[in-house]
């Protein structure tokens, strides 16, 4: 496992980068919170079933909670914000851009709650990631649909909830098993979004080949597989540097866009990318986190 480990965030950020183009692929055919409802509920049984099979350690009933709470802001807030913004007019790019202070506000919080020690290196990174972000994604906000405070609310709310989520995570639930811990995440996440759908979505969903490719990868692919790697990431690393991680995100969307729709990259586009992974790797240099006291 060990001899791997370097490997797992170049894996992370290729995973959690196709979790946009499923998106794409999904909702012409689901409202945003029916989609998300069905996503996490099917990751809430294979976990729960893998969990039972292997008689994973349950943890008490506080560090459960934490885990709920962890969930319901990593993944339902966040993904609900983004979803919602989007689908309401909001365009991607303008979305992207705003969840990409997400590191930066991960960062502050973990100097203030974790103890991380934020040196003047990682601070340049982190500054020069999000440069990286905004000259990957700037190209593509010609003709933005509307927004305002319906809009651009949720998208900020999400880059907050998964920078909270994210120090909650390594803060009150280090020690719960990480299947466990996992299942309870999505658990957190469901309960709050079903209840979102059902009251203010109408909850039909077109069965389509499309919608069927993109909900089976999402589950696998990223909710279990993705998820997996950041919760483990989160455990191995600085909350602040594993963070750092998501500034690629836009670029290498851009490439599988590319690839899989034919969309161009421009020169400014590459110089983004380019400079992204400087910023990441100047923010992750040597990032090590002070000891966290177990959950509570």
């Amino acid at each position: 496992m060990q001899r791997l480990l370097p490997f797992f965030p170049a894996v992370f950020v290729l995973l959690w980068s196709t979790g946009f183009i499923g998106a794409r692929y999904a909702m012409p055919h689901a409202e945003p919170f029916t989609f998300l409802a069905l996503r996490y509920a099917l990751a809430l049984a294979i976990l729960g079933t893998l969990v039972v099979a292997v008689r994973a350690p349950w943890p008490g009933r506080w560090p459960a909670l934490h885990a709920m709470i962890a969930g319901s802001l990593i993944h339902g807030v966040y993904l609900g914000g983004v979803f919602f913004a989007v689908r309401h007019g909001l365009n991607a790019g303008i979305a992207a851009l705003i969840v990409g202070l997400q590191p930066i506000l991960t960062t502050i919080l973990a100097a203030s709650f974790l103890g991380e020690r934020v040196r003047p290196r990682h601070l340049l990174g982190l500054a020069l990631g999000l440069i990286g972000v905004a000259l990957v994604i700037l190209p593509r906000l010609d003709g933005a649909g509307a927004y305002g405070f319906t809009t651009l609310a949720p998208v900020f709310l999400s880059a907050i909830a998964i920078s909270a989520g994210s120090v909650w995570q390594k803060r009150f639930v280090g020690g719960v098993d990480l299947r466990t811990g996992t299942a309870l995440q999505y658990l957190g996440a469901f309960v709050p979004t079903l209840l979102v759908a059902w009251t203010t979505e109408t909850m039909v969903v077109a069965w389509t080949g499309e919608l069927v490719f993109a909900l089976v990868w999402l589950v696998f692919v990223l909710s279990i597989g993705a998820v997996f790697l950041l919760v483990f990431l989160i455990r191995e690393g600085a909350v602040s540097s594993v963070a750092s991680l998501m500034y690629l995100v836009p670029g290498v969307t851009a490439v599988l866009a590319w690839l899989l729709f034919g969309e161009t990259l421009t020169a400014i586009q590459l110089a983004g990318l380019v400079l992204a992974g400087v910023g990441v790797a100047a923010a992750t240099r040597g990032g090590r986190s002070r000891t966290i006291p177990k959950s509570v």
